[in-house]
């Protein structure tokens, strides 16, 4: 299951990152100014995606896998990341004073289709490589 873990990740890290930077932390800035760090935390963000990608797998992808079937990768994948991102942003919406619905709305939308997105390569680059 490495390998599958391993694909996963850097698809799912390289793909946030990008989104992070460029799409995210504007909206983000623009709502909660000054309240942000100037940077991220790294201790706590890389502990977040390990766990969140070593989840993905053991749910969503490792099943897939073995049933080799990438659509079911996605569609369940979209699901977690739906469930996963919409608990943060929705319970921030509910205590956080700046928060936004538009920040809930792109947030929840991103992970659900990076997380099926991610979970989909994952199955797919492994099923071709066996």
């Amino acid at each position: 299951m490495f390998p599958l873990y391993l694909i996963t990740a850097v698809v799912f890290l390289a793909l946030d990152a990008v989104v992070l930077k460029f799409v995210m932390q504007p909206v983000f800035a623009r709502n909660l100014g000054d309240t942000m760090r100037d940077s991220p935390m790294v201790l706590p963000a890389a502990g977040f995606y390990l766990a969140y990608v070593a989840g993905l797998v053991w749910l969503v992808s490792g099943p897939a896998l073995l049933a080799g079937d990438p659509l079911e990768a996605a569609l369940k994948g979209v699901v977690v990341g739906a469930m996963a991102y919409g608990t943060y942003e929705f319970t921030s919406m509910s205590v956080m004073r700046d928060w936004s619905w538009t920040m809930v709305a792109l947030d929840t939308t991103w992970g659900a289709i990076l997380t099926g997105f991610s979970a989909w390569v994952g199955v797919a680059v492994m099923l071709r490589l066996a």
